[in-house]
């Protein structure tokens, strides 16, 4: 139980036709600012019909009414995933010395899993996404989320972070938003680097 409560897990989750690799300068960022963190990048359960990667769900056809419905059905998929990284860890017990770091779908994956209550994580950081989980929404515990989102964002508008900054501390979450004026649908140095300093200071790195 010692070990457990010195180690910290980062799983870092990919967006919609890419893979966990994507994310290895991201990895590489974070590293250095959590000396000691384990971090891992899976790759999404499906294959994507959008780009040559995989996807936690499907965004063909999909409109604001369908993509919970979608969320709800990526949910044992993406269950799995984490237990499995969790478990190899050690950290089964210890959901507390794990953090969630999205992108894009990665992030929409991400605030489900806190939101719905299904995993109440040390924390999340979720760059360029949205919080579209069907009802209802009861998380567990106080997770602290960061979230990251470029103003000039194509793909998902700037207002989806916004909305769900407000709709996530409607349920009693802390969260920290950072907007970075002219940034598109990706991950900045200045955004990885804000982003380790919102993880080490939340366990103690």
């Amino acid at each position: 139980m010692a070990e457990a409560a010195s180690k910290t897990l980062v799983i870092l989750l990919h967006g919609v036709g890419s893979s966990g690799s994507s994310l290895a300068p991201l990895s590489s960022r974070l590293a250095a600012l959590l000396p000691g963190a384990i971090l891992a990048a899976p790759d999404a359960p499906e294959a994507s019909g959008f780009g040559s990667g995989r996807q936690w769900f499907s965004v063909a056809g999909i409109t604001d009414e369908s993509r919970p419905a979608r969320i709800a059905a990526a949910r044992p998929g993406f269950n799995a995933t984490l237990a499995g990284i969790i478990e190899e860890n050690g950290l089964t017990g210890r959901l507390d010395r794990v953090a969630l770091v999205g992108f894009s779908q990665g992030t929409i994956m991400s605030l489900d899993a806190v939101a719905s209550g299904r995993w109440p994580v040390g924390a999340v950081v979720g760059f360029s996404g949205r919080l579209a989980s069907p009802q209802p929404l009861t998380p567990r515990g106080s997770t602290p989320i960061l979230l990251v989102h470029g103003t000039d964002d194509a793909v998902i508008p700037v207002q989806e972070t916004e909305r769900a900054a407000a709709g996530l501390s409607a349920l009693g979450l802390p969260v920290e938003t950072r907007f970075e004026p002219g940034l598109g649908h990706t991950i900045s140095g200045a955004g990885a680097s804000h982003a380790g300093a919102f993880l080490a200071r939340i366990f103690g790195r």
